[in-house]
C-alpha cells in the first residue's frame, strides 16, 4: 500500500517497488474526474474522447462510464516509448482516428504525461481538424514534462518513476495490474 515501506515482488519476471496508488484510490479519483468533466459539457457539445492508446485503455474506459453525457469514443495510437523506460522523442502516429472532429467538443485521454513529446504532437494534429474545443484529461502528470497545453483534468500529480499498472506497461507486460506500481 502507498506509505509502506518498500519491498520487491515478483510478477511477469519484473520486481514491483511499491504500489503508488491503490485501486480504491484509482477509483475514487475517476469517479470525481466523471464528476468534473460531466459539468464542463452537455448533450449539445457533441462530445467526442479521444484515447491515447494503448496505456490509456483502461482509464478510458472507468472514465467514460462515468461521464454523464452524450459522448462517443475513439483511440489514437500513438508511440515514443518502445520497450524501454525513457520516452525516445521520436512520436510515430501508428493509428490516426478517421472520426469528423469539425465543430465537435474533442476531450483527449492519456494515461501519463510523463516527458510531452506524444501529446505535443498530437494536439496540434487534432487541433488542425478544426474541434469546436479541444480539451486533454490526463490519469498521472509528472512534474518533469515540457508541455504545449496545460490539461484541463488530471487524476494524480505522479513520481518521476516508471510506473505500471491500470493500463500502462513495461515492454508490453503488467497493464493488468488493479493498481498502479513503481518498478
Amino acid at each position: 500500500m502507498k506509505g509502506e515501506p518498500e519491498r520487491a515482488s515478483p510478477l511477469g519476471g519484473r520486481m514491483l517497488r511499491r504500489i503508488v496508488y491503490t485501486e480504491e484510490q484509482i477509483r475514487a479519483r475517476v469517479e470525481a474526474l466523471g464528476r468534473e468533466i460531466s459539468a464542463a459539457y452537455t448533450a449539445a457539445d457533441d462530445l467526442l474522447v479521444v484515447g491515447l492508446l494503448k496505456g490509456s485503455f483502461i482509464f478510458l474506459a472507468d472514465l467514460v462510464r462515468r461521464i454523464d453525457c452524450p459522448l462517443q469514443v475513439d483511440f489514437l495510437v500513438a508511440s515514443s516509448y518502445g520497450a524501454g523506460q525513457t520516452s525516445s522523442g521520436d512520436v510515430r502516429l501508428l493509428y490516426d482516428p478517421e472520426t469528423r472532429l469539425t465543430g465537435r467538443a474533442v476531450l483527449v485521454v492519456e494515461d501519463v504525461l510523463d516527458s510531452g513529446h506524444t501529446v505535443n504532437r498530437v494536439l496540434p494534429l487534432l487541433a488542425g481538424r478544426g474541434p469546436a474545443s479541444l480539451e486533454l484529461c490526463a490519469l498521472l502528470h509528472k512534474s518533469g514534462s515540457v508541455l504545449d497545453r496545460k490539461p484541463r483534468w488530471v487524476g494524480f500529480d505522479a513520481p518521476d518513476e516508471f510506473l505500471v499498472g491500470y493500463g500502462m506497461d513495461h515492454g508490453e507486460d503488467l497493464r493488468h495490474l488493479p493498481y498502479i506500481a513503481a518498478v
